[in-house]
């Protein structure tokens, strides 16, 4: 595998996961009723644990991929040059 394919691979990976988060962040910030009513009929949590819930993940989330899809794009654009 040559730097260049990585490189892409690792664009791609951040861009539709970086997109992910921001729709992900989007719906709970600007419509979060609506998400904890449409939640709340599968799974039935107070609204305190929902929100804790969510945006542990959300924290979780961002940190794997920051971690996971922008660092190794970063090391390998470096490395490419």
């Amino acid at each position: 595998m040559d730097i260049q394919i990585l490189t892409s691979f690792f664009m791609w990976c951040t861009i539709i996961n970086g997109g992910l988060f921001i729709l992900w962040l989007a719906f709970f910030v600007f419509a979060p009723n609506f998400t904890y009513n449409l939640q709340n009929k599968f799974i039935p949590l107070s609204r305190e644990k929902y929100d804790l819930i969510i945006f542990s993940f959300l924290g979780l989330f961002k940190i794997l991929f920051l971690l996971f899809n922008l660092v190794p794009y970063i090391v390998l654009l470096i490395l490419g040059q």
